[in-house]
Parts: C-alpha cells; structure tokens; sequence
C-alpha cells in the first residue's frame, strides 16, 4: 500500500492506492489558507483518516505547491507563499512521525499519467496544468525529472513568448514578475481576460468564472469566444517552446480548464502555428485520472520500481 498526499492551495487531499493502483481510500479537505502549521496538522489529520480506513503505512509521498532547494530542503517558489521559506519536507516527516519523500505537485502530477495514465507507453511525458494556476511537471521513464535546481517544468513563470503590445507588460505575478505564462493561461487568467474587456462593453463589473464563459462561448456569445481564441493561441505559444527545446512525447493536460472539450480541438493546430517543425506528431490529450492525478503521483514516490 502506498500513501501520498497533495498539498494544493485550495484543497489538501491524501489517498491510499493498493499495489496495482487501484484506491483504496480517498479524503479531502480545504487548505487552511495563509496557515502553515495549520496545513501540517490538516495533513497528519488526512493521514490518519486513510489510515482507519486501510491500516497503517510506514511511509508517505506528499505533492508540494512549489518545490524544495535541494542543498538546504528550503521551500521556494511555492504558489502556497506560506510555506516558501519553510523546511517543508523535514517539518512533514516531524509532524507524521515517519518517513516522507516530496516533490512538485505538476512532478507528480506528470508521474502519475506517465505510469498508468494517459502518458503510459510515452518515455517523455509533458505533465500541463492549467488551473487556478499553471503550471508542468516532466516525466522520463515513468520518473520526475528535476534537475540540478529542482526546478525543471516551470513552464508558469517563463514569460508569454511573442507578446503584442496589449500583453506588454503583463499582470504581475506572484513571483514578482509581470506577464508570466500563469497570468495568461491560468483559469483565472482566462476570467480576467474575459473580465477586462466585458467590463469595457458593459461599463459595470462582471464577475463570472472560466465555467460561466466558456458556458457563454458555447451559447454564441462572441466575446467569450473571441476570449477563448485568445486564450487558446497563448497557450499555444507557450507549448510552442516546450516543443521547439524538448519535443516531448507527448502533451497531457490537467487542471479545470483542461476539462474544456474543445481545447483539444483548437490547440493543435495553434500550436502547429507556433511549432518550428513543419511538422507536428506530438498528442495533445487529457488526463486519464482528472483532479486525482497529483495525489496519485505523490503516493507513486515511494515505489523504488519508478
């Protein structure tokens, strides 16, 4: 048995997956938000729910929002900005009393799909999230490739590649940049967009989420669908420099507004726009375990076969 929880900005979820992946136990609960101690006692609860449920588990993966230095254990760039700074991991295993292994969560997201979802049978596995923020995760052989800095897949917080000058400078991120990628091609970077120039036709506040648009854009509406092309050109150009440097094997698609059926008909062929190869072979698809995936990901780091 193999337990892993997600350490995410909204919820905190801990699952337990049997040795063939199938779950066993499965709860969620809200992050206490701005509480990093309030977050550790949340997880050890978590754990010791899946453990009434199934028995007890020597060792814990745990998915992180941001990743860790890999000289000191120090968190950094986490979206959860309270824990940046933190020893997360050595705090995590004084809090469950046990063994803990960590990583980005977008890492074991891109795990997760590359073990037995839909990146299985890819040897290189571009994990994309496209959620409250955005974010990625590369998987090699079924296993997260991190890099010297612990910081491979950020595609987030690279800025928009070809901006116009209605994109110049950009939203500022939480990073302390403006115009990342995450600020664009986010759920909430969608809303805002759509927000903007709704704001400008109407002259009253609209306060409407990535649902309610793309529910407007499928109604006719021709602003929100003149938002959707904009939005789906821009992740476009992002994916366009993932594949130009790495030409993975394949694209898989996470976060809410992967959940849009008609992303995997438009991106494509923008991305083929963008592509320096006259030729694009690369599957754009979504991912087999939805919302589950990074949890999932994050019990798979113990297993010493990935």
């Amino acid at each position: 048995m193999f337990v892993g929880v997600d350490w995410g900005g909204t919820k905190i979820e801990a699952i337990a997956l049997g040795d063939g992946g199938a779950t066993l136990a499965r709860h969620r609960v809200d992050t206490p938000r701005s509480d990093y101690a309030g977050c550790l006692r949340a997880i050890v609860a978590l754990v010791e729910r899946i453990e009434a449920d199934t028995g007890p588990c020597p060792r814990v993966g745990v998915g992180l929002p941001g990743s860790l230095d890999p000289r000191t254990g120090i968190a950094k760039g986490a979206s959860s900005t309270w824990m940046n700074g933190r020893p997360a991991e050595d705090d995590l295993r004084a809090a469950l009393g046990r063994e803990v292994r960590t990583s980005n969560d977008a890492d074991c997201f891109a795990v997760s799909e590359a073990v037995d979802g839909a990146g299985a049978g890819h040897r290189v596995v571009f994990a994309v999230i496209l959620g409250t923020g955005a974010g990625a995760g590369i998987a090699i052989d079924g296993r997260a490739h991190h890099g010297p800095n612990n910081g491979a897949g950020e595609w987030g917080h690279n800025p928009l590649p070809l901006p116009d000058v209605t994109e110049i400078p950009g939203t500022a991120c939480y990073c302390g940049k403006h115009g990342c990628l995450e600020t664009w091609v986010s759920g909430r970077g969608f809303a805002r967009d759509y927000r903007r120039h709704a704001e400008v036709d109407l002259a009253e506040p609209v306060q409407l989420g990535a649902p309610q648009i793309v529910a407007r854009m499928r109604d006719g509406d021709r602003l929100a669908r003149l938002v959707w092309q904009r939005y789906v050109d821009r992740v476009a150009r992002g994916l366009s420099l993932v594949l130009n440097v790495l030409d993975p094997d394949v694209f898989v698609m996470g976060g809410g507004m992967s959940n849009v059926d008609e992303l995997y008909v438009d991106l494509p062929p923008a991305l083929a726009r963008y592509a320096f190869s006259p030729v694009l072979h690369t599957p754009v698809v979504r991912a087999a375990h939805g919302d589950s995936s990074g949890v999932r990901g994050a019990a798979w780091l113990w297993p010493e076969t990935l």
